[in-house]
């Protein structure tokens, strides 16, 4: 519709409007009411729109994104040197800004705004009523009569009362202390210079320096087939004489520097120490038969990179320092072996640190003089070390001459001193024989105790056996152990999968052989407290725990892969840990569990674990892998538990569940030596190491412990004790 009708229209609707107005007006003045009636304005340009059409509903998104911003913004990648498209757009528009000058009530620069505006207000009040007194004061003097009608009840103030008010603090007397101190003693000292002086400590030095030369020169004459260790010995001996006079290469100043070392090490892994000292995982309170592994340090050097860790062993006087072993089990890569001793004090870097020809493949620190550490090497050689030496090289060493073993030395293992005094330790090799070896004043003296025979042939007629052997050899040896109690008596582990029982005193025949395994067995340990009891863990994937006087295993444990080690714990009788090929540290309780490990953790990726041994002393564990690192490991407190914590556990769950324990009354007996008996059984208190006995008898049903002989009723019958 055209404009013009419109407005036409809305004039002749709004003319009755009008003229209905006037109506009312009129009826209002004659006394009557109307109800008012409601008109519609409508703007012209307003559509009209039907009902079906007011009623369609239509959707409208309001986003808060600008519609201006750009949406190609392109920027330089300085990591990828390329131009990227940057899809981060600010999408804020600002239509309106005003910088304010609002402080906060309670900031101080309010406060202080606040206050300046209070003495301000004071003063203008101040001045206000100064200026009222002078004003009444002047009025009163002029009109003394005419101002009595309006007198004011307004109190004012009397300016001539006014009253001076002082007080007067107490000073605190002063008081001197005098004291004398001794000086400082002091030496007066002078010197002077002279060029003769000079020239005499300059001739003196060339003196020393020519006096040295001749004496090594002497020596070289004396020695000329000397080998290259003796010429490194001279050479240490004159650098070591060349800086006693140095500080700074000094003997002093290296164990300052060490101590700081160590110092700075401690500060760096401040996290891992404070979790080694102080933390234990608390969920094991919620999870009975279940625990955990925490990782703490990773010890590694550049030196072992691309070797296997062959051996590891706990110093048996400093509790944090140990020794580990890096050679290689790839026969087809065989190189030069290092042995690194490390302390938990310094992860960092190793605290002593030795050099072979060849890779190591053993070690073990002496029990008593624990800086001896006794190494067998891949071609056979036994050496041993004196680590406080700085010199790279042993103090004892096996050669062809003085009967060094023709195969890899699997391991070695430290006696108690002969009757001479003499210190001896024992190997066993690949080429079938236990050997021992004792220090004599200049070189190693060796005996072979045992020559292991296949099994078949140990058990024919001395010729024949004789004959056979010649013919097919000796059974390869991989491990040993020799019993804590009897020192006559040890276990050997072979490559053919036999475990066999042996003594000092029969070098021709085994006193026991069993069998079990199937694969190349690579470790064999006795329990540290039961004398009965010993594992064997193989190739073959399983860990087998036997009773020395049974030829069957007790248990068999089937790990899924092949065991590298098998270690017993020190603190726990039924508690032992083992590593396998697929990274894995398996750690049994079977005080809680005889058929599943209560811990079964991966602790390294692409990575075979070699070797465990746990610490004599700390809830720690240490594990080897085929790259040449080292990791240790916390225990859980559910893998560390005893016979004395469970006995402590149950007496603290009995006496909060309030059950009375039951009491049995003892046996009578009759006669003065029934009554001596009583008391010697009241007197007599089970030890915590009986203790761990007695569970661990109780577990695999084994009998009490009392006499055993070896095989054949042999000499070496005797009583066994925990």
């Amino acid at each position: 519709m055209p404009p013009k009708k419109q407005l036409k229209k809305a004039d002749k609707a709004q003319e009755p409007a009008a003229a209905k107005s006037v109506k009312h007006h009129e009826e209002d003045r004659q006394g009557g009411w109307v109800e008012p009636t409601t008109v519609t304005v409508k703007p012209p340009e307003q559509l009209a729109l039907t009902d079906k059409e007011l009623e369609t509903e239509h959707t409208r998104v309001l986003t808060a994104k600008d519609p201006v911003a750009p949406k190609n913004v392109v920027r330089f990648s300085f990591k990828e040197r390329v131009y990227k498209l940057d899809a981060s757009v600010e999408q804020c528009a600002l239509h309106f800004e005003l910088e304010g000058n609002l402080m906060h009530r309670e900031s101080e620069d309010g406060k202080r705004i606040l206050a300046e505006i209070d003495a301000i207000r004071i003063a203008q009040e101040r001045a206000a009523e100064a200026e009222a007194m002078t004003v009444q004061g002047g009025e009163g003097g002029a009109a003394p009569e005419g101002g009595a009608a309006g007198v004011s009840d307004k109190k004012l103030r009397n300016q001539f009362n006014y009253s001076e008010r002082a007080s007067q603090t107490f000073n605190n007397p002063l008081r001197e202390r005098p004291t004398v101190t001794e000086p400082p003693p002091s030496v007066g000292f002078n010197s002077m210079v002279t060029q003769w002086e000079v020239f005499d400590a300059f001739l003196e030095d060339i003196e020393v320096k020519s006096i040295a030369k001749d004496k090594s020169s002497q020596q070289q004459q004396k020695k000329p087939q000397a080998g290259g260790g003796e010429k490194e010995e001279e050479e240490e001996t004159q650098k070591e004489a060349a800086k006693e006079g140095d500080i700074v290469h000094s003997a002093a100043m290296s164990k300052s520097l060490k101590v700081m070392e160590r110092m700075v090490n401690q500060n760096t892994y401040d996290d891992i120490a404070q979790d080694f000292k102080y933390w234990d995982d608390q969920s094991d309170t919620f999870r009975e038969g279940e625990g955990t592994l925490l990782p703490l340090w990773k010890f590694f050097t550049d030196k072992v990179r691309r070797k296997h860790v062959t051996a590891l062993c706990w110093n048996p006087e400093y509790y944090d320092l140990f020794a580990v072993g890096y050679g290689s089990y790839d026969f087809m890569k065989q190189g030069s072996g290092v042995i690194c001793c490390f302390s938990l004090k310094n992860p960092s870097h190793p605290e002593y640190s030795f050099t072979t020809e060849t890779g190591v493949m053993c070690l073990d620190f002496h029990p008593q003089h624990s800086s001896l550490l006794a190494v067998g090497c891949y071609d056979g050689t036994v050496m041993i070390f004196d680590i406080r030496n700085k010199l790279n090289k042993p103090i004892f060493q096996s050669t062809v001459k003085t009967g060094k073993h023709t195969d890899p030395v699997w391991q070695v293992c430290w006696q108690e001193e002969d009757l001479a005094k003499n210190l001896n330790f024992f190997s066993i090799s690949s080429d079938g024989r236990v050997t021992l070896w004792t220090m004599s004043k200049n070189e190693l003296q060796f005996t072979d105790v045992m020559e292991l025979k296949l099994a078949g042939i140990a058990n024919s007629s001395g010729e024949e056996a004789g004959e056979e052997t010649s013919l097919v050899g000796l059974a390869g040896g991989m491990c040993f152990d020799f019993h804590r109690t009897s020192e006559h008596l040890f276990i050997v582990g072979t490559e053919e999968g036999k475990i066999h029982k042996c003594s000092k005193a029969y070098n021709s025949q085994y006193l026991d052989t069993y069998t079990g395994h199937y694969m190349s067995v690579y470790a064999v340990k006795w329990n540290k407290f039961h004398p009965r009891v010993f594992l064997s863990a193989s190739a073959d994937w399983t860990v087998k725990l036997w009773d020395h006087s049974q030829k069957l295993p007790l248990m068999s444990f089937d790990l899924g892969n092949a065991v590298g080690d098998v270690a017993w714990s020190p603190f726990s009788a039924s508690v032992f840990g083992a590593v396998t090929n697929d990274g894995k540290v398996h750690v049994f309780d079977l005080a809680e569990n005889k058929h599943e490990p209560m811990c079964d953790q991966k602790v390294v990726r692409k990575s075979k674990l070699t070797h465990v041994v746990f610490n004599p002393k700390q809830p720690l564990l240490l594990v080897g892998d085929d790259r040449g690192g080292v990791l240790c490991l916390k225990l859980s407190p559910n893998l560390r538990k005893t016979e004395v914590v469970r006995e402590k556990e149950k007496e603290a769950a009995a006496a909060g569940a309030g059950d009375a324990a039951v009491k049995k009354p003892p046996p009578k007996k009759r006669g003065a030596e029934a009554e001596g008996a009583g008391a010697a059984e009241a007197q007599k208190v089970l030890t915590p190491a009986d203790k761990e006995v007695n569970k661990l008898e109780q577990l695999l049903g084994l009998g009490a412990l009392g006499g055993l002989s070896g095989a054949g009723g042999g000499p070496f019958g005797r009583s066994w004790g925990a």
